[in-house]
C-alpha cells in the first residue's frame, strides 16, 4: 500500500514495504528515480541492519554464523503505520522469526517522513528490545532523476559539497569489499565533483571526512537536491556500472561493508553503532528540493 503526505511546496509518496519513498513532486515535476527496471529496480531503500555486502554473505556473532544479503532486510519487509498526518508519516517494522534468524535481536525500527517547507526529513529511531548489546549499521540509498530538466544531459550536472575538503576515498575490490586501500579523492576547488557515467564503471565511489552536505545541480538549470546528513559519516554515490543511467544515487551511511574474503566478527567490527539494552538510537537526515 502507498501512502502520500504533502504541503503547500511537496508531495512524497512512500510504500509500506521497505518504507521506501516512491515519489518527491514539486510543481509537478518528479525528483526521485522512477524504479526502471533497465537500470535499478528500487528507489530509495533503506539499508538495515547493514551497509554493504558481507563476504560469502556471512557473518559471526558470539561463534554462531549467520547470512544476510546485501543491505540487509529492512527493504524487504512491509511496515506499519504507526502515526500520520497530512505532511508526516511514520512506519514500524518490529522483529520477527524471519529476521532473528539472520539477526538475532529484538528491536524496533522506526521511519518517519516529515515535510517542512522545500524539505523531507527522514528520520531513523532503532528500538534495542533484547537484553545484550545490539550491533548494526543504516542508511538511506535514495536515487534521483538526471536530468531534472528538458534539454540538460547527464553530463550538465555536479555533485556540490557544503564546504571545501579532501575528502579520502575508500578502496574496494571488483567485488565491492572493503579493500583497505583509500585514496585521498580529489575535488575540483575542493568543493565539485562533475559526473559522468564513466565515474561509476568500477562501482560505487565511497566517501568518508567529507562536508555533510551536497547539491546535485547544474549551471544550465534551476532544479536541484540537497543532501543534508550530519550524523552520517560516510557517502556513497553511485549509478548502475556500465550504463547510461539517467538517474544517481546519493547515499548518507553510517558504516561500510566487510572486507574481501573476511568473515567478519560482527560485534568487533569497529563502525558499527552500538546499543545498550532498552536504548534508543535516532539519526535524521534530509532531502530538499530547491
Amino acid at each position: 500500500m502507498e501512502y502520500q503526505i504533502r504541503n503547500g511546496n511537496i508531495q512524497a509518496v512512500i510504500s509500506d514495504l521497505g518504507a521506501e519513498l516512491q515519489s518527491i513532486k514539486k510543481d509537478g515535476t518528479e525528483y526521485l528515480w522512477n524504479g526502471d527496471e533497465r537500470y535499478w529496480s528500487e528507489r530509495s531503500p533503506i539499508l538495515f541492519p547493514y551497509v554493504g555486502r558481507f563476504t560469502e554473505g556471512k557473518y559471526l556473532l558470539d561463534g554462531k554464523e549467520y547470512e544476510m544479503n546485501i543491505h540487509g532486510f529492512a527493504r524487504k519487509f512491509a511496515y506499519h503505520v504507526v502515526y500520520q498526518e497530512e505532511d508526516m508519516i511514520t512506519f514500524e517494522l518490529r522483529d520477527n522469526e524471519e529476521t532473528y534468524g539472520m539477526y538475532p535481536y529484538h528491536f524496533i525500527l522506526q521511519v518517519s517522513y516529515e515535510l517542512r517547507d522545500n524539505e523531507i526529513a527522514v528520520a531513523y529511531r532503532v528500538s534495542n528490545c533484547s537484553k545484550e548489546t545490539m550491533y548494526f549499521g543504516i542508511g538511506g540509498h535514495p536515487g534521483f532523476m538526471v536530468p531534472l530538466e528538458e534539454g540538460l544531459v547527464f553530463s550538465d550536472y555536479y555533485l556540490e559539497f557544503g564546504g571545501a575538503a579532501r575528502p579520502e576515498r575508500i578502496g574496494h575490490t571488483s567485488g565491492c569489499f572493503v579493500s583497505g586501500r583509500n585514496t585521498e579523492f580529489m575535488l575540483e576547488d575542493g568543493i565539485r565533483l562533475q559526473l559522468s557515467h564513466s565515474m561509476f564503471d568500477d562501482d560505487a565511489i565511497v566517501l568518508r571526512n567529507m562536508a555533510d552536505e551536497i547539491t546535485l545541480k547544474s549551471d544550465k538549470g534551476t532544479r536541484q537536491v540537497k543532501i543534508s546528513y550530519p550524523d552520517m559519516p560516510c557517502l556513497g554515490i553511485w549509478h548502475a556500472p556500465n550504463t547510461e543511467a539517467p538517474y544517481v544515487c546519493i547515499e548518507p551511511w553510517t558504516s561500510l561493508p566487510s572486507r574481501q574474503d573476511i568473515v567478519e566478527e560482527f560485534k568487533y567490527k569497529s563502525d558499527l553503532i552500538r546499543l545498550t539494552p532498552g536504548e534508543q538510537y535516532v539519526n535524521t537526515w534530509t532531502i530538499s528540493i530547491e
